[in-house]
């Protein structure tokens, strides 16, 4: 297989990913203008018209990630969507079915935007150097394409809570009590809402109004009657299959941001120095070096970074690095065996906090699974976003119809109108894109 690149003159991505909107496989993964360079802040792709693709509607609890390993997807640029309920299944058993447990597509032609060095290259992969070359020239094509956007009005009337406010305090409560009986040490609970779009609107209009708050790992991908808006700022991992070098980048503990300044360097401080946050975060990242571990040379599990503080439009929050060095032969199908679902959205201990979560909610979709490409920038480079902060679409006759989660991870000094209050701070963002609405408690 052969790859060709063309630097091509710069275009804003966002533009092109407007102009290729409504494209078969339509596909644009931005940056986030704040995001590290090294953790997603580099790159942006955009792609559409994918040659290949493949939906898994439910698997059985073992043997999710076996199409990875074959020739078709192995080193393909493509991308992959995994829902939370696949990779829990394996705790939970068998449950209602929401969402695809697996969706991929191949893209043969795609655009690729270094951010860091402002260049643009036109893309494409292929059984030979012709065939890649001719890609690379159908993605150039693309570029004619682009279209600077207006920013649209929320396309949805709607914001609907799923379930009341005080179902969710008694959930938190049931997790702080299970916690105290040592079932376990910490769960993440969540909240959902859902509604319509307007007939005319669509999903891409949610992209547009969360592009403006920049993400590391913003998506907008549709297959089909599906699409997703992910404005996420979590890297589940990253895998170098070249140094083999393995980096997960947790996230566990928030504050909502402040217009005032004073207040919101309080509210960043009072994150740093807390401990119920600090330990909830060090939890996750013990689980995270335990998954690891798992496909990992023996000694190579590290701690690069504990409690750094992250600053986003909404919130604040903590953040850890946690990295390894992949055993030989090891592929991405053996990483997301060994580590999915994020253990940040789980809890600890991973199974029993999955069981929890199965007790005291429907089930989350894709919502908390992870999105991947895999190729893009570098043939051996996957990235894996958490899919927090994310919006999933499903169209029918009616028009659109979206579904949007947010959660807390609870631990045993949770309280449970602190909890509701941080779903709160972390849905924002979609509530304004969705229906230009302010979430607060007691509405």
């Amino acid at each position: 297989m052969a790859v060709v690149k063309r630097s091509v003159a710069w275009v804003d991505p966002l533009s092109v990913a407007n102009g290729l909107r409504s494209r078969p496989h339509a596909l644009a993964l931005i940056a986030g203008a704040n995001a590290p360079l090294r953790h997603g802040g580099r790159w942006s792709f955009v792609a559409a018209e994918a040659d290949l693709e493949h939906v898994t509607d439910q698997s059985p609890a073992q043997g999710l990630f076996d199409v990875l390993r074959h020739g078709d997807w192995d080193q393909a640029p493509c991308v992959g969507l995994v829902s939370y309920d696949a990779g829990a299944r394996v705790a939970t058993g068998p449950r209602a079915h929401v969402w695809p447990d697996l969706m991929l597509a191949r893209y043969p032609a795609w655009l690729a935007f270094d951010h860091l060095e402002q260049r643009l290259w036109a893309c494409g992969w292929g059984g030979g150097d012709d065939a890649a070359r001719g890609h690379s020239l159908r993605a150039e094509a693309w570029l004619a394409c682009a279209d600077a956007p207006e920013m649209p009005a929320p396309p949805s009337d709607d914001f609907n809570a799923e379930a009341a406010q005080e179902d969710y305090c008694r959930a938190v409560a049931d997790v702080v009590r299970r916690i105290g009986e040592g079932e376990l040490f910490q769960a993440n609970v969540a909240r959902a809402w859902s509604g319509r779009l307007r007939p005319e609107a669509d999903p891409f209009a949610v992209f547009l109004r969360l592009s403006s708050r920049g993400a590391a790992y913003g998506a907008w991908w549709r297959m089909g009657g599906r699409a997703l808006v992910s404005n996420s700022p979590e890297l589940f991992l990253m895998f170098d299959a070249t140094t083999r070098r393995l980096e997960a980048r947790p996230i566990k503990g928030t504050r909502p941001r402040h217009s005032d300044p004073v207040a919101d360097r309080q509210a960043a401080q009072e994150l740093l120095a807390s401990e119920k946050d600090r330990a909830e975060n060090l939890m996750i990242v013990d689980l995270m070096r335990n998954d690891l571990a798992r496909v990992a040379q023996i000694g190579s599990v590290a701690v690069d970074e504990l409690w750094g503080l992250e600053q986003h439009a909404t919130v604040h929050h903590l953040t850890s690095v946690v990295s390894a060095t992949a055993r030989q032969g090891t592929g991405w199908a053996d990483v997301l065996d060994a580590t999915f679902p994020p253990g940040s959205i789980t809890g600890a201990p991973k199974n029993q906090a999955m069981k929890v979560i199965a007790a005291l909610e429907p089930p989350r979709g894709a919502w908390c699974g992870t999105l991947f490409a895999r190729g893009f920038a570098d043939g051996a480079l996957t990235m894996a976003s958490v899919l927090i902060r994310t919006a999933f679409f499903e169209r029918s006759e009616q028009g659109w119809r979206w579904r949007a989660l947010a959660g807390a991870g609870i631990t045993a000094g949770s309280d449970p109108h602190a909890e509701l209050e941080e779903t709160g701070a972390k849905i924002s963002a979609l509530a304004e894109a969705l229906a230009g609405r302010t979430v607060r408690t007691g509405d």
